[in-house]
């Protein structure tokens, strides 16, 4: 409407002065939009855009990928690396050799004291695919620990978890087409406009044009749940109860694929028998969610000619996540929803590159989906490494939510943090703060001098941020795209990839795996080391990645475009070829709401910050949006406990306490209170560190806590000021 006026205002964009254009990959969420940084006469980047002829994007990019190149000369940044003998001291200023030698030293010390294994290494979602590969191969093949782990098991292990259970192997099945084909969506702990505003956009428009129905399955009205169908406002980690139930709904009612559970699944008479538990009458009691919608919900998604299901964060930070993954995959097996266009089980990946960590670090095996438990994988690659095969041990070894914890028992000594924040990131901060402490080496290695973390180090290497450098990301829909060098590190700052090979030739070994000079020559490695595998690389080059804005695997030699889904011929990765379909009683294991602690605490994303905002943060019209940690809570609730809209109160659990604004909704139930998880010294204050007994993911979204209000509302203001870190 124009309201009066005869012609529309045009719309103009600023002229911010590019006179270049550098495609790159966002090296943000795991959407994986290829985007463009603009340059100005002076070598400066001063605009980001997205790439029109790109699939996944499609010149569209979110706020976080729209002022991305202010990364580049955020504050923060780190220059120099720095040294000090004590954390209590001030850092000095050091050259690489001084930091690297040190370093060394330090590992080849504790080694010898203590064992090889009391040196342990965490990384991160956000490297290159090149990095991670080459950190496997020093940290596999030379450093020799087998503690040797990824931030990706806070975000992403149970849907990993869940993939192997189900299929024998890791690996989304699905792609964003399926969104084009498919005839009803179940999203389950998802909520896309803020977590993943791109695909959100690929779905949308989607559902515009073909009507299919949304099912949102979530505790809070969230806003995807606002723009659903059918919105299942769902009782805290019960996901299990409701899969269970849809399965007994499927079945019962003869809608389930016979042709496909007996020509591609196995194990389907124990599963039966368990589902038969959870009638919707029983389920209900469970999972909060009325017999009526659980009959219903079932009927429209095993009847539809193409169903699918994504989710996130909802499912896999909890005690049940991996078992709620196999309980979707599970639906999806009984209706022949695996490998066909429109149907699908979608795990939506955190982190630009946790798939990348997942198919290439070694963290949880070897390169390629190999695992450390199989004799011919070991020895498969200590051949192509030159090295003996009993280096390798014959099993993975602790994950980083079990690397922490062996700090507290003496067991790990030293630790090498890589792009990660465990001050932030992990449950129960002042345990993580007293846990550090105990180290007597701490090696960060982060783009960022100011990350919290680096409090406790002993060395800080400072590494080159995102484009920055050279090689490839793998997104969600398991694309490969390339991340070209747009600008030259900041100050002494060096690429991941330049790090690892410098620790590599200082560590002295009888036999030691070659290291190439270029991420392209690691990536040649990689792609003979995929080659016939379910991840098969063998026909990617960078040259056609981004000629193609990305490649999906499998791509074969000779294959111009890889192939969308997995399973299409219906064969999986166990021995037989054929999926599980897994039996799974639901056992509640959660710290649940009580008279003193009344209340569900829920987390969870902003549109305008990303995980533990030490980028987002620094950048003003991200942060402008959302300055500081609140907490969304039910009016009526908000009344009865004497606290206001827009003030402070004091959020506590068993664990601590976090001072918040509160944001009074009926965004959240009477019972519950939501706070994003983006902020250091406030949520995780209070968090559980419950693990999911097989992913060993912590269950950030279930325990329970009280909220008081607080009388000076100055000196709240002061509190929630300081503890915020920018």
């Amino acid at each position: 409407m124009l309201f009066g006026r005869t012609k529309k205002n045009p719309i103009k964009l600023a002229d911010k002065g590019a006179v270049e254009w550098k495609y790159t990959t966002c090296g943000y969420c795991s959407t994986g939009c290829s985007i463009e940084v603009g340059l100005n006469k002076d070598g400066k980047a001063v605009s980001s855009r997205g790439v029109g002829d790109a699939d996944v994007n499609r010149g569209k990019l979110c706020i976080k990928g729209i002022f991305e190149h202010e990364l580049f000369e955020s504050s923060g940044r780190g220059r120099v690396p720095l040294m000090r003998e004590r954390t209590h001291e001030t850092f000095r200023q050091a050259n690489w050799d001084e930091a690297l030698n040190k370093t060394v030293s330090e590992i080849q010390r504790i080694q010898d004291q203590y064992g090889r294994d009391a040196f342990s290494i965490v990384s991160t979602g956000q490297i290159m695919t090149e990095e991670f590969y080459t950190l496997g191969k020093l940290a596999r093949g030379v450093i020799g620990t087998n503690n040797y782990d990824g931030n990706t098991t806070l975000c992403m292990a149970s849907a990993v978890s869940g993939y192997k259970r189900s299929f024998g192997s890791d690996g989304p099945p699905g792609c964003y087409e399926d969104f084009e084909h498919t005839d009803c969506l179940l999203a389950i702990g998802s909520n896309l406009p803020e977590q993943h505003p791109i695909i959100y956009w690929r779905m949308r428009e989607a559902r515009e044009k073909r009507h299919f129905p949304l099912i949102v399955v979530d505790p809070r009205v969230t806003m995807l749940a606002q723009n659903a169908d059918m919105h299942l406002p769902i009782r805290p980690g019960t996901d299990l109860a409701l899969l269970n139930s849809l399965a007994y709904v499927i079945l019962e009612e003869g809608l389930q694929d016979e042709d496909y559970i007996r020509a591609h699944t196995e194990d389907f008479d124990s599963f039966h028998a368990t589902v038969q538990d959870y009638d919707p009458l029983t389920a209900s009691k469970i999972c909060g969610i009325d017999e009526d919608t659980i009959r219903n919900v079932a009927r429209l998604y095993a009847k539809a000619p193409s169903a699918m299901t994504i989710w996130t964060m909802g499912i896999n930070q909890s005690t049940h996540g991996s078992d709620g993954v196999v309980a979707i995959n599970n639906l999806n097996l009984v209706t022949g929803n695996i490998g066909k266009p429109g149907g699908t089980s979608l795990s939506i990946t955190g982190q630009c590159n946790a798939m990348g960590t997942r198919e290439w670090s070694s963290c949880s095996g070897l390169p390629g989906y190999r695992a450390l438990e199989k004799q011919q994988d070991r020895k498969e690659i200590a051949e192509f490494w030159g090295i003996d095969e009993d280096f390798f041990p014959d099993k993975r070894g602790m994950f980083m939510t079990d690397i922490l914890p062996a700090i507290e028992t003496g067991q790990i000594k030293g630790l090498w943090l890589i792009a990660t924040n465990p001050m932030t990131s992990m449950p129960n901060t002042a345990r993580i703060r007293k846990t550090l402490e105990k180290l007597e080496f701490l090696v960060v290695q982060d783009a960022y001098a100011d990350v919290e973390t680096n409090e406790y180090s002993h060395v800080f290497l400072p590494a080159a941020v995102w484009a920055e450098k050279e090689g490839v990301f793998t997104n969600t829909e398991r694309r490969v795209n390339l991340i070209r060098n747009v600008m030259p590190p900041f100050g002494e700052s060096k690429p991941d990839f330049w790090i690892f090979n410098q620790m590599a030739k200082r560590i002295e070994r009888d036999k030691k795996p070659n290291f190439p000079e270029t991420t392209e020559q690691a990536f040649e490695e990689m792609k003979t080391l995929s080659k016939g595998r379910l991840l098969d690389l063998s026909g990617m080059s960078y040259d056609k990645i981004e000629q193609q804005r990305g490649l999906q695997w499998p791509c074969r030699d000779g294959d111009e475009t890889g192939a969308q889904r997995l399973y299409s011929d219906g064969v999986f990765q166990y021995p037989g070829g054929k999926a599980k379909l897994i039996a799974l009683p639901f056992v509640d294991n959660n710290e649940r709401p009580d008279d003193e602690y009344p209340f569900w605490l829920n987390t969870g994303r902003v549109v305008e910050h990303f995980h533990t905002r030490t980028r987002t943060g620094k950048l003003g019209n991200q942060n402008k949006f959302s300055p500081t940690p609140y907490m969304e809570m039910n009016p009526d609730a908000a009344a009865e406990f004497g606290v206001e809209h827009s003030q402070y109160a004091r959020l506590v659990s068993r664990r601590g306490d976090a001072i918040v604004l509160v944001q009074c909704t009926q965004r959240v139930p009477r019972d519950m209170i939501f706070v994003p998880f983006h902020y250091h010294e406030c949520v995780n204050r209070v968090s559980l560190g419950l693990l999911d007994p097989h992913s060993r993911q912590p269950a950030y979204k279930q325990c329970a806590v009280r909220v008081e209000p607080i009388e000076d509302q100055q000196a709240a203001a002061a509190m929630n000021l300081a503890a915020r870190a920018y």
